[in-house]
């Protein structure tokens, strides 16, 4: 049915434009002889065709513009026969004997319009004659474009201030009565067509208005570029009878589009000095008329309005904006009581963008926003609309925008109270606009209190806000826990008291998170409380300051229980590594005691939690690195905490592992720095114990495989000799150095030996370190010169 209805349009359309250009054909014959009878009988022909009633609006335009061109040259005609000396008010009258009223009022406003530029009688008299003329149609479709017509042909003969056709005094009044009421006939006609038809058709009718709507808004258009309208006639005349049109015509789509029309079309110094008349019509419209976009469109005029010059800005408080914009908001949301939460969140979204353009400074105006928007949320729960939710965080993410700063946001009373009333991933999302605001701006927070505040809004992230515990995105989930990480190393405060109580504060936010956060959050807030411990080391710093001051020991105290509570997620690792860390920022603050207890916690996560045996080689190397520079310790702890070491060392699982972390603990027993940690007897002796489970590791090898395998750990053992050789330890002879490199050969020359180019290359690298020593002279030199290789 609905093909062969726009097939039928199709022929119809045809057909028309077809009787159009066989009746143009002979007007221009008529033209061109300047038979002016003939001109006028086909031209009225011609515009016969519009009076179809079977094409939409759209192939009617089509139709009409043919039309128009047509039009053009018949009034280029009429324009030389008046200068030829032709009577145009003979002309004028001529063409009302058109038979039929629709081509008879298109010649009447085409000869018009030469009339009018003839000066023979005022454009005023004129363009009335014109308007009320056109009334003859009251057809919506050739009614709007007939008047379409009258406004085009016109618009450039209006008795304008300045225009070759100004009149009299009133001359602008004129130019403005005939617009408005060519624009009120526009307007019936085209909501009559609402109520046209059967209502099972509506949303075709609408569709056709929509298509329209362009021919009733040129109108105000034409309006906004007339000079003469300046402020005080618009406000007394122009926008109240605009007005009274709109809200008397009582049709949803006419209102929505003509207030729209307002807004963009006059200036906006117009709209701002008027703004109490333009507000006051908006309760008067049709509940379904979606207001929430018409003020926010106003609004956001007016806010680019007051970011364009701050020259503007005194006119905005003269006028009380805010005022008139808040009350009318209210009324707005009062009247329209099925207004939903999105509507009205929009509203103050734009609202309060409106707020921070024109008066950044009056935080009270934005906190009382944001309050208006609680009063409307409150009773409502959290919200699962996503558009409700998006508009919050648009509104919630204004005063960051603005400002370049969550403290001044943070002193907004009721920013947090909105946030309340967002979902868990949309409080989550909004969490993390602020922590981006924060790192975009390097923002610093600079009180506890504050800090405080901050992690109440970003709870979402910080711990989970229901009991669902739903399957979140692991990537997601890490992304979120790693930009609270970078949160939390950039808090800073110059005064230590004050650093230790937002440490302190965000001890508390985290220990909330639930065990998948803490791996996150608890390594951030150890190495920020490190960093404050070692700020209290400086100089002009008492490390054992008075008993309420902030000392390093008060600050360990805290650490130890932090680190604790990664034992029951349970993240043995991590909180070793964390344990080492704190033992020497200990060791650099001379605090033996508290760097002996980090070791020893650290050594009961080692026996009793790490289990799996890589984690156990990296854990035992972590030991085994941070207890070589370790130099607080006296010689008893020194001992226990080293032989702990040489003893896990040695029940390492795997031999290789066994002999790597044997000869690494060679260096627990020669310090370089310190003369009463070198132990040369006790390096040797670790390093022959090295040798003797390598050896070990190649019978295995063998016993297993039928081959000895790489000799890659002599070659790593023939390093550390060399190492310490160099270090002057006395114990590590030419001879040994010697053996070692012979037997590393003749292993290689076995033939149950693995080729290996690694190895080998590592072998020549040595080698070839052993002969640049040699070739350095002096006591290197020396010393290196008995090594063959």
């Amino acid at each position: 049915m609905i093909a062969d209805g726009v097939e039928d349009e199709e022929k119809w359309l045809a057909a028309g434009i077809t009787g159009l250009q066989q009746n143009a054909f002979y007007m221009h014959r008529a033209l061109d002889s300047n038979n002016l009878r003939d001109a006028l009988k086909y031209s009225a022909q011609m515009l016969s065709e519009l009076r179809t009633s079977k094409l939409s609006p759209h192939k009617y335009y089509e139709l009409y513009m043919r039309s128009f061109d047509e039009l053009r040259k018949l009034e280029m005609f009429f324009k030389e026969e008046a200068r030829r000396g032709c009577s145009i008010v003979e002309l004028y009258e001529l063409v009302q004997h058109a038979g039929n009223i629709l081509p008879r009022l298109y010649l009447l406003c085409t000869v018009g319009s030469v009339y009018i530029k003839s000066k023979e009688a005022p454009a005023k008299d004129v363009l009335k004659d014109l308007v009320e003329m056109c009334r003859g149609i009251q057809h919506p479709v050739r009614g709007l474009f007939l008047r379409s017509y009258l406004s085009q042909v016109s618009r450039d003969k209006l008795p304008d201030i300045g225009s070759e056709f100004e009149g009299d005094a009133d001359t602008v009044i004129d130019a403005v009565d005939f617009v408005l009421q060519n624009f009120t006939e526009m307007n019936k006609l085209w909501v009559r067509m609402q109520h046209q038809g059967p209502a099972r058709e509506k949303e075709k009718r609408e569709k056709e208005r929509s298509e329209l709507r362009d021919l009733v808004g040129k109108n105000l258009h034409v309006l906004s570029q007339i000079e003469g309208v300046d402020l005080d006639l618009y406000r007394d005349t122009v926008l109240p009878r605009v007005l009274e049109q709109v809200v008397n015509c009582k049709d949803e789509i006419a209102q929505f589009y003509l207030m729209d029309c307002i807004i963009q079309v006059f200036p906006d110094e117009y709209h701002l000095q008027t703004l109490e008349i333009l507000l006051g019509a908006c309760p008067q419209l049709q509940p379904s008329v979606d207001i929430k976009t018409v003020l926010s469109r106003l609004m956001e005029r007016l806010s680019n309005y007051a970011a364009s010059s701050t020259d503007v800005l005194p006119e905005f408080l003269q006028v009380e904006a805010f005022s008139k914009l808040n009350n009318a908001i209210g009324k707005v949301i009062e009247a329209q009581v099925d207004m939903p939460i999105f509507g009205a969140v929009t509203l103050y979204s734009s609202l309060l963008t409106f707020t921070l353009h024109v008066h950044p400074d009056r935080l009270d105006y934005a906190d009382q926003v944001l309050g208006a928007c609680v009063k409307k949320l409150s009773g409502h729960g959290k919200l699962e609309d996503s558009r409700s939710t998006k508009q919050i965080v648009a509104l919630l993410s204004a005063p960051l925008e603005k400002y370049n700063d969550i403290v001044t946001a943070l002193k907004l009373s009721n920013y947090p109270r909105v946030m309340e009333y967002l979902d868990t991933e949309t409080n989550k999302v909004m969490a993390t606009v602020i922590i981006q605001s924060i790192m975009k701006n390097n923002t610093r927070i600079p009180t506890a209190d504050k800090v405080d505040s901050l992690f109440e809004l970003m709870e979402g992230l910080i711990k989970d806000l229901d009991e669902t515990h739903e399957e979140v995105d692991e990537d997601d989930f890490n992304e979120e826990q790693n930009s609270v990480a970078r949160l939390i190393q950039m808090l800073s405060n110059d005064d230590p008291e004050e650093m230790y109580k937002i440490i302190c504060n965000v001890r508390k936010h985290i220990m909330t998170g639930g065990q998948r956060r803490l791996p996150f959050t608890v390594p951030p807030l150890v190495f920020s409380a490190l960093k404050l411990v070692r700020r209290l080391q400086a100089p002009d710093e008492n490390p054992f300051g008075d008993e309420t001051s902030t000392t390093p020991k008060k600050i360990f105290q805290l650490l130890n229980q932090t680190i604790e509570s990664l034992s029951a997620v349970p993240s043995p690792e991590l909180a070793l590594r964390l344990y080492l860390q704190c033992a020497e920022a200990a060791n650099d603050c001379d605090l033996e005691p508290v760097a002996y207890e980090f070791f020893t916690q650290a050594y009961i996560l080692y026996e009793e939690e790490v289990s799996d045996s890589r984690a156990q080689v990296t854990a035992l190397h972590l030991i085994i690195g941070t207890l070589q520079r370790m130099h607080v310790f006296g010689v008893e702890n020194r001992d226990t905490l080293t032989h702990k070491a040489t003893g896990y060392s040695a029940k390492l699982l795997k031999k290789p592992d066994q002999c790597r972390a044997v000869y690494g603990c060679a260096h627990l027993f020669w310090v370089d720095d310190q003369d009463n940690l070198k132990d040369g007897e006790r390096v040797l002796i670790c390093l022959k114990r090295a040798l003797r489970i390598a050896n070990a590791a190649q019978q295995m090898s063998n016993a297993a495989r039928g081959s000895t395998g790489s000799v890659t750990l002599f070659v790593e053992i023939l390093n550390k000799y060399l190492y310490f050789f160099e270090k002057g330890n006395t114990h590590i002879t030419v001879a040994a150095i010697q053996s070692l490199i012979e037997l590393i050969m003749t292993e290689m020359q076995s033939e149950s030996s693995t080729p290996d180019p690694a190895t080998d290359a590592f072998l020549a690298s040595t080698k070839r370190y052993i002969q640049f020593q040699k070739q350095k002279g002096g006591s290197i030199g020396e010393k290196y010169e008995p090594v063959k290789v």
